[in-house]
């Protein structure tokens, strides 16, 4: 494979640090520490891997080689959490999903920001594997509140669905 370096970029918007992005060869980073320099880098406190693929995404970063998608054609679900007084723009969002592509080697990563996901959605994220955390305490009291929040909406949920399996919600 040819070396592949990251330059300044219409869809990032800002030089692409060679040590997030780097290049494609024997001299790169492991996938494990230029995702943690994304991280640094768009002020995420804890990454995630959910859905079909989530143990593949850990078993990559422990083990290193290629990821085994479960089928292809396949995505890599991830799912992120901001530092709170941070809104990462549509170009942000834009490009932490390009560089995730490239540090995984997958054709296509679907984004999740957790404080726009929904209540069950959110849930859904932190019990998958947690794969990178740059402050425990923030993600520790953030997934406690996903919890909680599920939690107070289980009743209502169960609801909704006992009525669209008897075909009374629209």
């Amino acid at each position: 494979m040819a070396e592949r370096k990251w330059v300044r970029g219409k869809i990032c918007g800002h030089l692409a640090d060679s040590r997030v992005l780097g290049y494609r060869d024997s001299h790169m980073a492991s996938a494990a520490e230029r995702l943690k320099a994304l991280c640094l880098q768009h002020d995420l406190v804890a990454l995630y891997s959910f859905g079909s693929n989530a143990v593949a995404a850990a078993e990559f970063l422990a083990k290193g080689g290629k990821i085994e998608l479960d089928h292809p054609g396949a995505d890599l679900d991830i799912g992120v959490l901001s530092d709170g007084d941070r809104r990462l723009s549509p170009r942000d969002k834009v490009g932490i999903a390009a560089a995730l592509e490239d540090i995984f080697e997958v054709p296509r990563v679907d984004l999740v920001l957790l404080r726009e996901a929904s209540p069950f959605l959110a849930l859904e994220i932190i019990r998958g594997e947690r794969l990178v955390e740059i402050d425990s305490e923030r993600t520790a009291r953030y997934e406690l509140f996903v919890l909680r929040r599920a939690g107070d909406l289980l009743f209502f949920e169960r609801q909704r669905r006992e009525m669209v399996l008897r075909g009374g919600a629209r």
